[in-house]
């Protein structure tokens, strides 16, 4: 306990989503990702608040990044790298209790979200993946966290919204082409309570798997199923099947930020046009398909070369089946799935 202004001050621990450690090199980073889909897919926001370290010896601050995408029936939104984010961003992981609001927009109105959000469950166990000679990437992720206001995409503006979503914070220490490619994503169930502003979904799915190039045991993954908000399995690594089929047209698929077309972008790999996890263990066993409807390439700076390292936001429908803790699990909801990789150390 101390003292501040003659009024006793309990310390529960930082007063954000991160340890109070400062960024010490240029490859530190964090950030906090969101993604929300309405219950009919009609609607979609997916945002990422990333904060790196500075340059050694150029006097400078760490250098904040944050990137806002949209999706209505107009197709997809997207700000620069530098999307205004108003106040304190709303974490799940903020101690002592989470700010109001999520609040990020672009000058010209469009994309912006404006949203009250509302965790509902509990997070998974922080997971942490090494790779290269000295380099991780920590993460932890809640699904479930409901979302209702106002978003402004290419079609408009959407007063009144009801989304849900999903909320991670990470942190680590990396180059982009170091951590090589990843897969990963989630299902929330849109059940009877889905529009209840405080229920959680009846199930929810998350998925990851990250495949850094080397050393040649690095590769990680899991799937992780919830139970009205309570985290009921962890399916590791050895327990996955992870294929992929089809492509989806290249027409589908946009580049963010709009400036990255603009830099002579290489193309990158095709997007799969299905995804199908498989996990067993034990009597427990669950499979995972989503199917590809569009996607938005975003293009990030790779450290180490030429070639920007992108990463696919994909949208399409998914569908969850399999028993788990004696409980028949049948899911059929929109889907988020991200698929990454692409860069090249020249």
């Amino acid at each position: 306990m101390t003292t501040r202004g003659g009024a006793a001050e309990v310390r529960l621990g930082p007063s954000g989503p991160y340890p109070s450690a400062p960024l010490t090199h240029p490859l530190d980073r964090r950030w906090l990702h969101y993604a929300f889909r309405s219950p009919d897919g009609a609607l979609s926001v997916i945002a990422n608040l990333s904060v790196l370290g500075a340059s050694p010896g150029s006097g400078s601050r760490p250098q904040e990044m944050s990137i806002l995408l949209v999706h209505d029936e107009a197709g997809w939104a997207s700000s620069q790298f530098n999307a205004a984010v108003t106040g304190v961003p709303w974490s799940a992981f903020r101690l002592p209790d989470p700010g109001p609001r999520l609040r990020v927009g672009t000058p010209r109105g469009a994309p912006s979200v404006d949203l009250d959000l509302t965790r509902t469950g509990r997070a998974c166990t922080s997971q942490c993946a090494p790779f290269a000679v000295d380099e991780h990437l920590r993460w932890q992720s809640e699904p479930g966290v409901r979302a209702r206001g106002t978003l402004t995409g290419a079609g408009g503006r959407h007063a009144g919204s009801s989304l849900v979503g999903y909320h991670e914070r990470v942190r680590g220490h990396w180059a982009w082409p170091h951590l090589g490619g990843w897969v990963f994503g989630f299902v929330n169930a849109t059940g009877a309570d889905a529009g209840s502003p405080a229920a959680p979904p009846p199930f929810a799915v998350v998925f990851t798997l990250i495949q850094p190039p080397h050393p040649a045991d690095a590769p990680t993954g899991s799937v992780m199923v919830w139970r009205h908000g309570r985290l009921l399995r962890h399916f590791p690594r050895r327990t996955l099947h992870v294929g992929v089929s089809g492509r989806l047209p290249r027409d589908l698929v946009d580049t963010a930020p709009p400036l990255a077309a603009t830099l002579g972008t290489a193309p990158t790999a095709h997007v799969p046009g299905r995804l199908r996890i498989t996990a067993a263990s034990g009597d427990d066993d669950l499979t995972i398909d989503v199917t590809s409807v569009t996607a938005c390439r975003i293009v990030n700076p790779n450290e180490l070369g030429m070639h920007g390292f992108s990463v696919h936001e994909v949208l399409g429908p998914g569908r969850v089946v399999g028993r788990v803790g004696g409980e028949d699990v049948e899911v059929e909801a929109p889907a988020v799935v991200e698929f990454a990789g692409g860069a090249d150390v020249d």
